[in-house]
C-alpha cells in the first residue's frame, strides 16, 4: 500500500479499530502519519507507544486480545497463534500457558528477530485453509492446533483433555487425529 500525503485520520482510526486500538509503525506512515508525526501524538497523548514500531490509540476501549495484537503486528501480520495458545482461544482445554506461542513462516528462520520475553515462535507455513480467526487474530485451526500439539510432545493429559473437547463438540473427527493418536500410544485412548 502506498503512503498517503497528507495524514488521515479516518484510515488510521479504521486500520486501528480493526486491531483492538493499535497500529504499527508502517501501517501509521500508509495512514500518512510519518515518524515525526506519531512521535507528536505520543508527546501530546495520543497514541501510546506499546514497544518499538507498535502504538495504540489512547482513548479507544480496551479489547479481549490486546496482547495477542501487539505479538501479532510485531509479526507484520504474518503470524499465527498456534499451540497451546490456539488451544486456549478454541477453549479447548484448561492450558494457561506461561508463553504465546506464535507460528511465523518457515522462510523467517533465517531471520534474526528479537524475540520478547514470554513469546515462543515456531517456524511453519500456515495455510489459509488451517487458519480461524479470533476478532482481530489469526489462530490455527483445532485439526491444526492439535496437531502440533501433538508433534511438539505436549502432556498426554493435556493433548487428550483438547482432543476429547473438540471430538464431543464436533470441531474434529477422530480420522482428523492421526498426529494426536500417535503422540498418545502408550497413554491411553482418545474418548467420544
Amino acid at each position: 500500500m502506498v503512503a498517503l500525503r497528507k495524514p488521515s485520520w479516518d484510515r488510521l482510526f479504521e486500520i486501528a479499530s480493526e486491531q483492538e486500538g493499535h497500529f504499527s509503525a508502517q501501517q501509521a506512515l500508509e495512514a500518512g502519519y510519518s515518524p515525526q508525526l506519531v512521535r507528536k501524538h505520543v508527546v501530546a497523548g495520543r497514541f501510546t507507544r506499546i514497544q518499538r514500531g507498535i502504538y495504540r490509540l489512547v482513548h479507544f476501549p480496551a479489547g479481549d486480545h490486546e496482547e495477542l495484537v501487539v505479538v501479532w503486528l510485531w509479526t507484520e501480520r504474518a503470524g499465527v497463534f498456534s499451540h497451546q495458545t490456539a488451544l486456549g482461544l478454541h477453549g479447548l482445554s484448561d492450558v494457561l500457558p506461561a508463553k504465546i506461542h506464535v507460528s511465523v513462516p518457515a522462510s523467517w528462520k533465517a531471520r534474526r528477530l528479537r524475540v520478547r520475553a514470554g513469546v515462543t515462535v515456531h517456524h511453519a507455513d500456515v495455510a489459509k485453509s488451517e487458519r480461524a480467526w479470533f476478532g482481530a487474530i489469526p489462530a490455527t485451526s483445532v485439526v491444526r492446533t492439535l496437531a502440533d500439539c501433538a508433534r511438539d510432545a505436549i502432556s498426554p493429559e493435556l493433548l487428550r483433555q483438547a482432543s476429547n473437547e473438540a471430538l464431543a463438540r464436533g470441531l474434529v473427527s477422530k480420522r482428523d487425529l492421526a498426529d494426536v493418536r500417535r503422540a498418545l500410544r502408550g497413554h491411553g485412548e482418545l474418548g467420544a
